[in-house]
């Protein structure tokens, strides 16, 4: 049996848009993941719900999560239906079939009753589909039920039955309208399902399937979700609750729970569907009030796993791409969710998508000064008498413009009705009363159409995002107020080795000043990290233990560097081996090839080399996409440039290199040592040239690959 990383539902809504104010009777998304909700969205429209979680299922699968999709509508028909349709038993068929005809807009308006017209003129006698909104409209729709005979098909799947709903899928209207919801909800899956490989239960196998659809009933939690309204969750929005619940539930299940939900006993559910957990409502309803006791914790992510940082089993040296694309695939946010005001959010990682709540302009306005009409103009002179007034920005006027006449409008002013179309002041000639000037002049010239910066309702803004001033600006013209952003992840630093001192002590003999740390701590906090200082400890395996466990309660990540090699004084990679969870990762690279990862009380520990250089390089090539993935912002790939190189030097295969290096009259030039203990080299480089793994003869002149330090966050 599959084990999910993430469980998403959706409770669905044949509606038309809803207002931008959270509203019940949407459509709501709630995601999570290990028994703790992530998030809960809302969608005004099934154009903005499929977006998002098109955009959703691309994040899931390049995370390579494994997702159970529940929506809350019938998946199929009762048994005889798809063949009386379209003439197959498929139910695919009948999904392709409705896809093809149903139409839907950014406003929800759409053509469901046309669509089940055209059904129901399939089928012998009245229905089987019914409810409207009038008694006068579609003809072949009766308005009640009473009158049809369910001979040819049930009126209820098996599933409905054994899990006592009420309601029928051939319900069109009358609350609850699920036949409605059907309709509306199989195009979005089966354009979902196709563009994410997605496997629907029980229609098809799942095993081994990353993205799995089942149709989901939210009344099987029905008493946990009272329970949840009555204890402080009165003013929050059921179908808000719903999902955080039930997505809650199922995501805590162990793997032997889960089995028992996928169990359809009926042979008619490969064409008919299934309700997911039907006849197991008491065991998800007590799932799910065992959330509503944890509401301190719904927005709270799962952590890491003890295998997160393991190889393949007979993994010795490994390529740097591969180190990259094992973090990447296996690690996951850990920082908790908050809504901050804009004026907070900068340099947060946004939490969720940002959907415009107001387009941008909200209406039609002039780009320029100048005098507007009904366009277009025609060639030659023309001449135009004036309305009395003008439009300005934030003055509106508020009578229409009659064909025929102009008006003085400013730059920013909303468009009048009746003018569509704006002629330069410069190329006017005004006496107050008329305006003259010479065409053609093209319909729409000089205005900004309603929403052509961002339309009310679209993306504005991606989840993983790192705020910058220009989003909060993008923000605020669409109307957003408040964004959920992910807490700062916090990155603790601890130095290790009994020849460490810090600044200003006194060295003896064989002591080093410390280094790394304050490298270490001022490279995250340009990161836009929060950098904890966790001091430095001895070469005392007790004393080091002592240092992890009070980190693991302060920070989100632990940094440690010295002791990472697998010598008998490198005590970081022997303590984290025999009491944690630990890799020594061998990478083909240089300088840095000792890399110990490790958990430590479920606390991430990146153990970095001792030398100073080495310790930077790894920073930058593996810790620092991978803290940026923990604090819940996309992968980044630093940007580099191909440039000519003003050095030599030959290169045999087997490792990546990293030279500190900076740009000089467009060459880069390298600094004159290799050495990884030269720190000085790190302040005379501003980035580093990138060696590939294979074998290279460079001499000047030859294209290099060099990468800023800004690419890198520093």
């Amino acid at each position: 049996m599959t084990v999910f990383d993430t469980v998403l539902i959706a409770d669905w809504s044949a509606a038309t848009r809803k207002p931008v104010k959270e509203s019940k009777d949407a459509i709501w998304l709630g995601v999570a993941r290990a028994g703790l909700a992530v998030e809960q969205v809302y969608c005004r429209t099934r154009l903005e719900a499929e977006a998002w979680l098109d955009m959703f299922f691309a994040s899931e699968r390049s995370a390579g999560r494994k997702v159970l999709a529940g929506f809350d509508f019938p998946f199929g028909y009762p048994k005889g239906f798809a063949r009386q349709l379209t003439g197959q038993d498929d139910p695919f068929a009948v999904w392709q079939w409705v896809s093809q005809r149903i139409t839907d807009d950014e406003k929800g308006q759409n053509n469901r009753f046309a669509v089940a017209s055209e059904i129901n003129r399939a089928f012998p006698g009245a229905g089987p589909l019914w409810g409207k909104p009038s008694e006068d409209s579609w003809p072949e729709i009766p308005y009640r039920k009473s009158g049809i005979i369910y001979d040819l098909v049930a009126e209820r799947r098996k599933t409905d039955l054994v899990a006592k709903a009420a309601s029928s899928c051939f319900q069109l209207f009358f609350n609850p309208t699920v036949g409605s919801q059907l309709l509306m909800g199989v195009p979005t899956l089966e354009r979902l399902r196709k563009r994410h490989q997605a496997a629907v239960w029980p229609f098809q196998d799942i095993d081994g399937a990353q993205l799995v659809f089942a149709e989901v009933w939210p009344g099987l939690i029905e008493g946990a979700v009272k329970q949840a309204l009555a204890n402080g969750a009165a003013e929050e929005i059921r179908d808000k609750v719903q999902v955080r619940l039930l997505s809650q539930a199922l995501s805590g299940l162990d793997e032997r729970a889960f089995s028992t939900l996928f169990d359809a006993p009926s042979s008619e559910a490969k064409e008919e569907a299934w309700i997911f957990g039907a006849g197991c409502g008491q065991l998800l309803d007590r799932q799910a009030r065992l959330a509503t006791t944890e509401a301190d914790m719904t927005l709270a992510p799962p952590p890491l796993r003890n295998d997160c940082f393991a190889l393949p089993a007979g993994v010795d040296w490994t390529p740097v791409d591969d180190a990259l694309a094992h973090l990447r695939d296996r690690l996951h946010p850990v920082t908790a969710v908050e809504t901050l005001p804009l004026s907070l959010a900068l340099g947060r990682v946004l939490a969720e998508y940002v959907v415009a709540r107001r387009s941008n302009p909200p209406q039609p306005n002039t780009a320029v000064d100048g005098y507007g009409f009904a366009g277009p103009a025609a060639d030659g002179a023309q001449v135009l008498p004036l309305v009395a007034g003008r439009a300005a920005a934030g003055q509106t006027y508020d009578h229409a413009v009659p064909a025929g006449y102009a008006i003085r409008i400013l730059t920013g002013a909303a468009l009048p009705e009746g003018v569509d179309t704006v002629i330069l002041e410069e190329d006017v000639t005004c006496d107050g009363a008329k305006i003259a000037f010479n065409g053609p002049l093209k319909q729409g010239a000089n205005t900004r159409k309603a929403g052509e910066d961002a339309a009310e309702g679209d993306v504005i803004l991606s989840k993983g995002r790192v705020v910058t001033p220009a989003d909060l600006a993008l923000a605020s013209a669409t109307g957003v107020s408040h964004l959920a952003v992910r807490k700062p992840l916090r990155v603790g630093v601890l130095s290790t080795g009994d020849e460490l001192v810090e600044p200003g002590e006194a060295a003896a003999a064989g002591q080093i000043f410390d280094a790394n740390r304050p490298m270490l701590l001022a490279l995250l906090a340009t990161m836009g990290f929060e950098p904890i200082d966790l001091g430095k400890a001895e070469d005392d395996r007790e004393v080091l233990r002592g240092h992890l466990d009070a980190a693991a309660e302060r920070v989100d990540v632990i940094l440690t560097s010295g002791g990472a090699s697998a010598g008998d004084e490198d005590h970081m990679s022997a303590i984290l081996r025999e009491h944690g969870a630990m890799e020594q990762w061998r990478i083909a690279l240089k300088p840095g090839r000792p890399l110990a990862l490790g958990m430590w009380q479920g606390t991430p520990v990146f153990g970095l080399p001792g030398n100073p250089v080495a310790a930077m390089v790894c920073t930058l090539i593996f810790a620092r996409p991978a803290m940026g993935l923990m604090a819940g912002a996309d992968w980044q790939v630093p940007q580099g440039f191909e440039l000519p190189a003003a050095f030599s030097k030959r290169k045999k295969p087997g490792r990546r290199e990293y030279l500190r290096a900076r740009l000089r009259d467009g060459q880069v030039e390298v600094f004159k040592s290799e050495g990884s203990g030269r720190v000085s080299s790190l302040s005379w480089a501003e980035g580093l040239v990138e060696l590939p793994d294979g074998a290279v003869d460079i001499t000047p002149g030859t294209p290099v690959r060099f990468i800023p330090y800004a690419s890198f966050g520093m």
